[in-house]
């Protein structure tokens, strides 16, 4: 469990945050230059260090070392690969079939299918499954001259991590191949997805391709023209850009109301979800272009959600946008923080620690560029925290879909319908340990149909044969049948002092297990909307007295005012009410 809110961990706490986002403000990290260009080495390095902490009091891991930028420069320099989950919950324990030294390999080899090398990375593991994170594909232009590509898609500033000298000899090889240069990057990216369980593709881009100066400088897996990914479920859901955000930031940070310009000469890319995944959601996708930036950040959330919350083997995720560092970050951090207030992953951590962890594992070293975004105002880092005051009720609860999904174990459907029309509280009600309850259809917008309510977030129904008690004499999987040419190898089950590679010993917990009998922990639902509340008025405090007041202007007769027009648009003025 977490620490004591009074007596925070070392690295821990509001201290420990304003170290982070002014390090964040300062620099862009960058893991070829050992930290972050000019951001403090010994600083980055607590950084990565409590990251690392963070992850270890939930689940065991192993590292994929990145330590100079060697498989992307804008990535972590110790990659974290989540295997399995080691808190005390009372729920099924889930595994990750897959094997980190495979991992790693498909990783060096995929690198070069996706733009600026930034290639599918898993991040979440929720129910054995992973959510994943990159950019998108990378176009003729970038495949055969990766620094001039950079030059020209980063407005001149050349940060590209592949200089001259750093192509190998197999970037040699793709720019000679001309034929099957498409084939053979995008057969490697398509390997590592179906490596990784992936079985959704969600595309936040607002274009088909990115053009740049009458190029196209990127593609998409939904243009790719010999249908590479046809076996993947492709999801696209056309999201505004960072530039976009320079207009939060002038209407005094009020998302409501403000609409995106579906209309300009560059947009090309429609919404486009398979039915099947659109309609159980109950929400009107054929009105997106008229939606705020409130409803539609909200909606795709819950599209995420309901995603990940499926129950077939092989429903891992990936999110991606352009460069996979605006956008990407956006609903990757939503996704966690969303999850972590139903108890479903991060569960021992307390609010400040979720947050540390988010701004610097989500935002900070996968390489946002917080610096540039500031100095135009692009406030997307900064919305994302504000934003979580939007999905704190109950529609967005993946423990809530879960529950609505799954029957009584023990109970007929004929006295689930008995139970349904009983007051709550009746003497005929269940124990205790659990609370009935008549959930009526929110209406648009919200996961649709009735189911019965349990209180306790966390806990799992009973799912498919692969899902498994953590009593079990066997190692616990969960992951799709893979084929015969990306089969990861079968493990023994882990021992409290063993690991599944080499490299990874001292990342793993001490002491964990996966066929460890969990305790029972009971979140209760209630919960949700105030851990939520905790973690964005941790925010927006630390935020406003580090980078925001820094953003300002330093003209001593304008100061007053906009540090009133900040407060009012960000909800702390004069403290009156609640954040």
């Amino acid at each position: 469990m977490a620490g004591a809110r009074g007596c925070p961990p070392a690295g821990g706490g509001e201290r420990a945050l304003a170290e982070l986002l002014l390090e964040f403000s300062r620099a862009q990290y960058r893991a070829k230059d050992g930290g972050g260009g000019a951001a403090s080495s010994a600083k980055v390095e607590r950084i990565e260090t409590r990251c690392l902490e963070l992850f270890a009091k939930d689940y065991c891991y192993s590292l994929i070392q990145n330590v100079n930028g060697e498989i992307c420069g804008h990535y972590p320099r110790q990659i974290v690969f989540l295997e399995y989950e080691s808190t005390d919950r009372g729920q099924d324990v889930f595994e990750s079939t897959v094997h980190v030294g495979k991992l790693q390999e498909l990783m060096n080899r995929s690198r070069m299918a996706r733009c600026r090398g930034r290639f599918v990375c898993p991040v979440i593991l929720y129910k054995g499954k992973h959510v994943c994170r990159s950019a998108t594909l990378a176009g003729w232009g970038e495949l055969y001259g990766r620094t001039g590509y950079n030059y020209i898609f980063s407005g001149g500033s050349d940060d590209a991590w592949a200089d001259p000298e750093d192509l190998s000899e197999e970037d040699t090889v793709f720019r000679n191949a001309d034929s099957q240069l498409f084939d053979k990057v995008r057969g490697h990216d398509i390997k590592l997805l179906r490596y990784l369980s992936v079985r959704y593709i969600c595309d936040l881009m607002v274009e088909n391709k990115k053009v740049k100066f009458g190029l196209n400088v990127t593609s998409s897996e939904k243009v790719d023209k010999a249908q590479r990914y046809a076996d993947f479920t492709l999801l696209s859901i056309p999201y505004p850009g960072c530039e976009f955000f320079k207009e939060y930031k002038d209407r005094d940070y009020q998302a409501e109301g403000l609409v995106f310009n579906w209309k300009q000469g560059y947009v090309d890319a429609p919404l486009s979800i398979p039915p099947a995944l659109s309609r159980p959601l109950n929400i009107a996708w054929s009105e997106y272009q008229s939606w705020d930036l409130v409803q539609q950040t909200q909606n795709y959330l819950k599209l995420l959600i309901s995603l990940i919350n499926g129950d077939a083997d092989d429903s891992g995720l990936l999110v991606h946008c352009i460069s996979g560092w605006d956008r990407t970050p956006l609903f990757v951090a939503l996704l966690r923080l969303s999850l972590w207030a139903d108890g479903l992953v991060h569960a021992s951590l307390a609010p400040a620690e979720i947050l540390y962890l988010t701004v610097a594992y989500d935002w900070f070293l996968f390489g946002h560029m917080l610096v540039d975004r500031l100095s135009k105002g692009e406030e997307i880092f900064f919305f994302c925290f504000n934003f979580l005051k939007h999905i704190a009720s109950e529609e967005f609860s993946a423990a809530r879909l879960q529950r609505r999904k799954s029957l009584l174990p023990g109970f007929t459907v004929e006295e689930l319908c008995m139970l349904k029309r009983r007051p709550r509280g009746s003497p005929t009600s269940l124990s205790s340990s659990f609370s009935l309850g008549l959930e009526s259809s929110p209406g648009a917008g919200s996961f649709a149909a009735e189911a019965v309510e349990l209180v306790p977030a966390g806990v799992q129904a009973p799912g498919p044969c692969r899902k498994g008690r953590a009593a079990s004499p066997q190692a616990v999987r969960w992951g799709r049948t893979p084929r015969a040419d990306d089969r990861p190898p079968r493990r023994e089950a882990k021992s409290s002092s063993s690991s599944s590679s080499g490299q990874s010993d001292a990342a793993l917990r001490a002491g964990s297990s996966p066929l460890e009998v969990p305790k029972p922990r009971l979140v209760p639902v209630a919960d949700r909307g105030s851990r939520l509340q905790e973690v964005r008025s941790a925010f927006l405090a630390t935020y406003s007295s580090t980078i925001g007041l820094q953003a300002l202007p330093p003209s001593p007769s304008s100061l007053g005012g906009l540090l009133e027009q900040f407060a009012r648009g960000v909800g702390l003025r004069a403290n009156s009410g609640p954040l």
